[in-house]
């Protein structure tokens, strides 16, 4: 077994074993501000992290002009995960979607995206004053879920528009779902363009035979993963990964030096150099725990609970190539259940999932899932079976219906509308205007409309359907979605 090796967080120690005095931010103080003004409990709980909570200081490094412990941090997450550079991000993924946004993109230039990317995506069009050429995503017909848009439409999206500066993916999906990527690098860097993706739930990807490859495996340029989702980092840890000669390296710094902010997480990035040391020590064993379990709560469910449906993990194609073995996609077969009843209740006996929606529950099986856990949930989905009535009358099947093709590229802004330039019309008489606001259902973060755009009829019968069934959505002027924001006279 290799040697424990995390220089941040060490280094960090070694500062703590100084028993420093303080006369810097932050105001906590290690920590001893809280000691007798906040409850014991309170100080109990953050004593050890707060010690950790420290500043630009000499022996902990800067991570916008690393040259000490987070530079050595970060190239050894290089070359864990297998990319030439390797950037530490403290806002989440989000930080690194907007980064290679901003890096590569002028206000006009066209982005090749597939539709069903995450708000931080369009909010860095927004933020370059870039337009998208949207790309419709495959859409797998049991599920009604989509994935990831065809080679062909890729093509046709970069035969149309030769002077895109990038295409960024998405994969995989919220879902688990997603596509061997590399025929899809294959053909944009035929193309001369890099290749951006979202891999923000594939952290853990390429570890173990039993996982998909990563994206850097598939030779993509830019990719951003969410350490914290499937790892072992704080929320809001994440990494940004480059390769290759299309990236633009400096612009890259510069821009996550803007964005993110000059006073970062210590702790945050300490858990980053924590998770990348584990995976380096464990390497495939690290999986094997919550492979085993994951596999075995399937083989369950369909042996004893047949009344609910259990995605597996053979592909779908041409919809999805596989499905990460992790995530576990149920619902109740016979109707009588939304996912979002479905999760309400999975959360009363004491087990919570990672997202739900009108249709499905999403559950994430991590590192530390142990039999027990998988047990609990088991027993929890008899309980809820011996509930659910085989002559239920409800239906609630769910189908994200999008427009097909390739768009015309779309101009986003960031100049705010004018109030007089706006209206409240009800949803239902709103096809064929143009949106004044992004409705985005959280989780999973995925806009279904943003400011700009064309209300396609399809929108709107999503849309409804999203509010029959209860979704809380981000954006929404009018939170039962029964009303909606559009610009006026903006009509075909």
């Amino acid at each position: 077994m290799s040697i424990f090796h995390a220089p941040l967080y060490e280094a960090l120690k070694r500062h703590i074993a100084l028993s420093p005095r303080s006369f810097h931010v932050p105001g906590h103080q290690y920590g001893r501000a809280l000691h007798n003004k906040a409850p014991d409990t309170i100080y109990r709980d953050y004593e050890a992290l707060l010690k950790l909570d420290v500043t630009e200081l000499s022996g902990t490094d800067d991570l916008h002009h690393p040259e000490g412990v987070i530079q050595e941090a970060q190239q050894l997450a290089a070359r864990t995960f297998g990319a030439e550079e390797t950037f530490f991000l403290v806002g989440g993924s989000t930080a690194g979607n907007l980064a290679l946004i901003l890096a590569h993109c002028a206000p006009g230039d066209i982005l090749i995206v597939q539709r069903n990317v995450h708000k931080s995506i369009l909010n860095g069009l927004q933020l370059a004053g870039a337009q998208a050429v949207f790309i419709t995503p495959s859409v797998e017909p049991d599920t009604g879920l989509p994935t990831v848009p065809s080679i062909q439409q890729i093509e046709e999206a970069l035969r149309r528009y030769p002077n895109a500066k990038a295409v960024m993916l998405t994969n995989p999906n919220y879902y688990g779902m997603g596509v061997e990527l590399h025929r899809y690098v294959e053909l944009i860097h035929r193309y001369g363009k890099p290749v951006f993706v979202d891999e923000a739930h594939g952290a853990h990807y390429g570890i173990h035979p039993d996982l998909p490859g990563s994206a850097l495996n598939a030779g993509a340029d830019g990719v951003v993963q969410s350490t914290h989702k499937t790892l072992s980092a704080m929320t809001m840890g994440a990494m940004l990964h480059v390769q290759g000669s299309r990236i633009d390296r400096f612009a890259i710094r510069r821009t996550l030096a803007m964005i993110q902010s000059s006073s970062p997480s210590y702790p945050i990035m300490a858990s980053l150099d924590l998770a990348r040391a584990i995976v380096h020590q464990e390497g495939a064993g690290l999986f094997e725990q919550a492979i085993r379990m994951a596999n075995l709560f399937r083989q369950q469910m369909q042996e004893r609970l047949p009344i609910f449906l259990v995605m597996g993990t053979e592909a779908r194609q041409p919809y999805y190539d596989y499905m990460d073995p992790l995530r576990i996609v149920i619902s109740d077969s016979t109707g009588a259940l939304s996912g979002y009843e479905l999760q309400k209740q999975l959360e009363a006996y004491g087990c919570w999932a990672e997202m739900a929606d009108p249709r499905h529950v999403v559950l994430l099986f991590g590192i530390s899932t142990s039999l027990e856990d998988m047990e609990a949930l088991i027993h929890a989905c008899e309980v809820i079976a011996a509930t659910i009535s085989m002559n239920a009358d409800r239906q609630h099947s769910f189908q994200f219906l999008l427009d097909s093709g390739v768009s015309e590229p779309v101009s986003f802004s960031r100049t705010l509308s004018d109030v007089d330039d706006v209206e409240t019309i009800p949803l239902s008489e709103s096809a064929q205007r143009i949106a004044a606001e992004m409705i985005i259902p959280y989780p999973p973060g995925i806009p279904i409309l943003y400011p700009g755009e064309r209300i396609h009829p399809l929108t709107v019968t999503t849309l409804q359907q999203l509010a029959r069934h209860g979704a809380k959505c981000q954006g929404a002027s009018d939170p039962t979605l029964t009303a909606i924001r559009v610009y006026r006279g903006a009509k075909a």
